[in-house]
């Protein structure tokens, strides 16, 4: 005889949550008879649980135009939660692991307005020259560099790119472009680096709830050693590891 463990959940948390979730998710405000349709609760019950969150500032009711949103509470959490983490500590855990798993020297890289700048980097244990330092601006023509063309939508850094692509021959353009839609398709980029030969890099993105660049994971090693490709047992290592920490930021693909 197998006991199974089942997590305890308490139903009218669940509930609850799950009106906070449509909300968010909607993006706009919703009338009441939008929610009902949405949560196929009735009206009785349904009025009691948006009573109690916009009590508790989780959601705010438009007097003038009888609509929901979420409330300021939230907001505040959010912010609360965000203050007590930065990236760079989320992601030092997951960097030892790909050191401990792959031998690699792994580094992030958030946005900037010249372009991918590392952060942090955790070199592994041979060590290895991969021409970049912390406080290093990575180039378009880069692993990072594709990972940044294709999934950053800050407009801010539209001069950095035009900039970068204005050195590529007709050639080099042709080919980032398909390296570009590629990674939007796969969620990863493989590169031998341009700072140093013999060298290369496979990056992949951290992404937030809403879609945004947050940075890039890029793990840096001989060419021989890198993946080239998501299929390899490392990319798939990697790439988990990426979506794991963007699932903790809300991201959904």
């Amino acid at each position: 005889m197998t006991t199974e463990n089942k997590a305890t959940v308490i139903q009218s948390l669940q509930i609850g949550l799950n009106i906070l979730e449509i909300l968010a998710k909607e993006k706009e405000p919703l009338k009441f008879t939008d929610i009902q349709n949405l949560t196929s609760m009735t009206k009785s019950n349904l009025y009691k649980y948006l009573s109690t969150l916009n009590q508790f500032g989780m959601v705010y009711r438009n007097p003038h135009t009888n609509t929901y949103i979420l409330g300021h509470k939230l907001v505040q959490l959010g912010n609360v939660a965000l203050s007590q983490s930065s990236i760079i500590e989320v992601v030092i855990p997951y960097f030892k692991k790909i050191t401990e798993h792959t031998n690699l020297t792994v580094l992030l890289a958030v946005p900037s307005m010249q372009g991918p700048l590392i952060s942090y980097i955790l070199s592994a244990d041979y060590g290895i020259n991969i021409g970049a330092q912390m406080g290093t601006h990575l180039p378009l023509a880069s692993s990072t560099g594709v990972i940044f063309s294709a999934f950053e939508k800050d407009l801010q850094l539209k001069g950095w790119a035009e900039n970068e692509v204005s050195n590529f021959s007709e050639q080099e353009l042709e080919q980032f472009k398909k390296d570009k839609e590629k990674t939007r398709e796969l969620f990863f980029a493989s590169k031998t680096e341009p700072l140093i030969q013999h060298v290369s890099s496979y990056s992949v993105p951290i992404l937030n709830f809403n879609n945004e660049l947050l940075g890039a994971i890029t793990v840096v090693g001989i060419t021989e050693t890198v993946p080239k490709t998501a299929d390899e047992p490392i990319g798939q290592y990697v790439l988990n590891v990426a979506r794991e920490i963007s699932a903790y930021y809300g991201f959904s693909k």
